[in-house]
């Protein structure tokens, strides 16, 4: 597994095991003991986890993981270890959000994770139109100041509001970013002023929930209602891309070119992203640790320059989606941004 730096002394796998999946009421789990599955994720070299403070159970469960992991492996081991959370705060509370209700959460996930100070805090804000959004991101600066976050992050903020961030004194070390070979937008405008400002991206959505896999490669467009929000979201990313008839082109491609390499349609589409300028990282939504081979092999696959043309010419015939990262999705009344949910903290810590 590769590792890189996204500062100077912190070291991150290029692959990290997210946690979305294995939140309590997205979907029916698949694992009878994850702890066991996270295990086998650390010591194949998946060192860096990802959850969030509205992944209902994720925090407590990574906290009794790494317990666990000392315990089987020792304090070296564990320091190997990286969580990445996120503070999202409710929609509701955005208007009336206060430095003591950051910190609050922020100690929340503390004491979820069992740690003394959190290895990155992702900031996501719902609505730009709620003004106080440069100050929360302030008051985790103020945070990792006093030393309870050795680094802050973002996620889903769009090009102008990142450098705001940066311009405000928040020194942003990550940008996490739905980016995939569906969703070209990190690339249009973020991608440069990131590189510029050192901010790296870790990406989500790479496998399009699933759908950039050869589980859905020849299969007729679905008409039936969908398993979960993850899948109704990237279906809408599918709509917009060019249709499914498009989609299937690119997974016949993308089949070619497994078999190529000996693997399968989502390494490979993971494998690209990876390979973009500015990328750190991709996270992988696992449930337990089946795909964990074929999660391995996406840091080490390098396509060529064959691989890359094919991709390219299908990408060619594709629509470009609206807008900067996540503008889709912050119309709350818009096809994207109707399925979300707002208020997953509930307002309180």
């Amino acid at each position: 597994m590769q590792r890189t730096k996204l500062t100077p002394d912190y070291e991150i796998s290029r692959v990290i095991r997210g946690g979305w999946q294995m939140a309590s009421g997205h979907g029916a789990l698949v694992s009878e003991d994850p702890v066991s599955d996270m295990v086998a994720f650390a010591d194949a070299g998946i060192t860096t986890f990802d959850c969030a403070d509205i992944y209902t159970g994720v925090e407590e469960m990574i906290g009794r993981f790494r317990a666990h992991y000392r315990d089987l492996r020792g304090q070296e081991a564990l320091s190997r270890i990286g969580v990445h959370t996120k503070f999202v705060p409710d929609l509701n509370v955005l208007p009336r959000i206060t430095k003591s209700h950051v910190e609050d959460v922020i100690d929340q996930s503390l004491r979820r994770l069992n740690v003394e100070r959190l290895d990155l805090v992702q900031f996501h804000w719902w609505d730009y139109a709620a003004p106080r959004w440069v100050e929360a991101a302030q008051w985790l600066g103020e945070l990792r100041k006093a030393g309870k976050i050795r680094n802050v992050g973002a996620t889903n903020f769009d090009t102008q509001h990142m450098l705001d961030i940066i311009k405000a004194g928040v020194p942003l070390v990550s940008m996490q970013v739905q980016y995939s070979l569906l969703d070209n937008r990190p690339a249009r405008q973020m991608a440069a002023a990131a590189a510029e400002h050192g901010v790296s991206f870790l990406c989500y959505g790479t496998v399009a929930g699933g759908f950039l896999s050869d589980q859905w490669l020849g299969v007729s467009e679905p008409t039936d209602a969908l398993e979960n929000r993850s899948l109704v979201k990237y279906k809408l990313i599918i709509d917009d891309f060019g249709g499914w008839d498009l989609f299937q082109a690119l997974l016949k491609t993308l089949r070619g070119i497994a078999d190529r390499h000996g693997s399968d349609i989502a390494t490979i589409a993971s494998a690209a992203m990876l390979e973009r300028p500015g990328v750190a990282a991709v996270i992988v939504g696992a449930r337990n640790r089946t795909h964990l081979p074929s999660n391995l092999a996406v840091s080490n696959l390098k396509l060529t320059a064959e691989d890359h043309a094919e991709i390219a010419g299908v990408l060619a015939q594709a629509n470009e989606l609206d807008g900067d990262v996540y503008t889709l999705e912050r119309d709350r009344h818009g096809r994207h941004g109707s399925i979300m949910k707002y208020n997953l903290n509930k307002g309180a810590a």
